[in-house]
């Protein structure tokens, strides 16, 4: 077993060992001499950080690697059997557990609906039903064998970097110590506990996937927000508070708000007008039943994502025109209605920006758990830029 305590990359020696993560995390397995060549290391720096790396559980040896003239070299590639880490992702209707191992290979993932929802149930049952969670993932990982890097929870709204989530229109929350009361719980001081934004964490998860240092990920569970990533790094502003374009006023003052025109909720009551309203604490069953009335060519229904659509994509410009991403993704269930609402959207982008290239407006693929992911992801991030690292103990 090994000691889940970190330590700071505070030397070159230690900025190399990133180095060395990060060149595996992006291009697979690759001997030594190939990752001297790609990174600029000479080759007895390089097996010594390696040597290190494995002795650290980071990085294993998987066998020949034919990828150079001559005598192979031994292919080495990031170990996912000695740590794991959590994301958490808080909604309105469930909990949600993912867990990663070093490698980035999936554990877990796990829902937990709440019997009442957080708004009406109050702070303290959310709180108790999100630290029970929290435990049995990290006991799972850890009878696997694993030491836990850290745990991040992906909640809506206002998260300071304390770990307190200063508002959360969706949750019903204000003024609430989330961090403290988790770490608590989980009786390991040294452990990375963190509490963040869910559409960042989002972005982070997609960025991963897509490669894209440049992009901007909008979620509609819980309002608009939006996760930005530029440079590859999530935007994070003065006090983490980036990214709630919901509030938005596309207008004059008194004017509808961004979210009143283009929420998920919005739509789902101008689409089914007959919908039983009590129901949409979980709006996954409504969205789902307006996409099947726009399969069926419901007029109504189109009508009503076509506007929609419009409307999402004069905020989309907005923010195209002032972040200057790549790629927009449309997150959650805006990506379960993503046929219908990207042509508009993308026409009032295209039509509302100056880009010369345009800005592409796509669909997420990472369904409704992307910040729990993006939660789990921090962590192993963390570790390949250099902000800690495991020890052996």
């Amino acid at each position: 077993m090994t000691d889940v305590r970190t330590m700071g990359f505070t030397d070159v020696r230690a900025t190399n060992l990133a180095v060395v993560l990060r060149h595996l995390r992006t291009s697979g397995p690759s001997s030594r001499a190939a990752i001297a060549a790609s990174t600029g290391l000479n080759k007895a720096t390089v097996s010594s950080l390696t040597s290190d790396l494995i002795d650290q559980r980071l990085l294993r040896e998987t066998g020949a690697s034919g990828n150079r003239i001559g005598r192979p070299g031994t292919a080495l590639t990031l170990d996912g059997s000695a740590y794991a880490a959590i994301g958490l992702q808080v909604a309105a209707d469930r909990i949600t557990a993912l867990a990663l191992d070093f490698a980035g290979d999936q554990l877990l993932l796990w829902h937990r609906a709440f019997a009442s929802p957080p708004e009406a149930a109050g702070p303290g049952r959310a709180i108790s039903a999100i630290i029970a969670l929290a435990q049995r993932a990290a006991t799972r990982v850890r009878q696997q064998g694993r030491s836990v890097l850290g745990l991040t929870i992906a909640v809506p709204g206002l998260v300071d970097d304390r770990g307190t989530v200063r508002l959360s229109p969706a949750l019903g929350w204000s003024d609430l110590d989330l961090r403290g009361p988790v770490a608590g719980s989980l009786r390991q001081p040294d452990l990375v506990v963190t509490v963040s934004h869910q559409a960042s964490l989002a972005a982070l998860a997609e960025r991963d996937r897509a490669a894209e240092d440049n992009l901007v990920v909008v979620t509609g569970a819980a309002g608009i927000e939006a996760g930005i990533v530029v440079d590859g790094r999530p935007l994070h502003g003065a006090r983490g508070f980036t990214g709630q374009i919901g509030r938005l006023t596309l207008g004059p003052a008194g004017s509808p708000t961004l979210h009143d025109l283009a929420g998920v909720e919005p739509l789902v009551r101008r689409a089914l007008p007959g919908f039983d309203t009590e129901s949409l604490a979980d709006l996954g069953p409504a969205v789902e039943q307006v996409a099947v009335l726009a399969r069926s060519g419901d007029a109504g229904v189109l009508a009503a994502l076509r506007d929609t659509g419009r409307h999402l994509g004069q905020g989309l410009a907005i923010l195209a025109n002032v972040a200057d991403p790549a790629v927009i993704m449309l997150g959650d269930h805006y990506a379960t209605l993503a046929e219908w609402l990207i042509p508009t959207a993308e026409a009032e982008v295209a039509g509302h920006t100056l880009a010369p290239d345009g800005v592409r407006v796509v669909a997420s693929e990472l369904g409704l758990h992307a910040a729990a992911l993006g939660g789990a992801l921090s962590h192993l991030d963390r570790v390949d830029h250099g902000r800690s690292i495991p020890v052996t103990a």
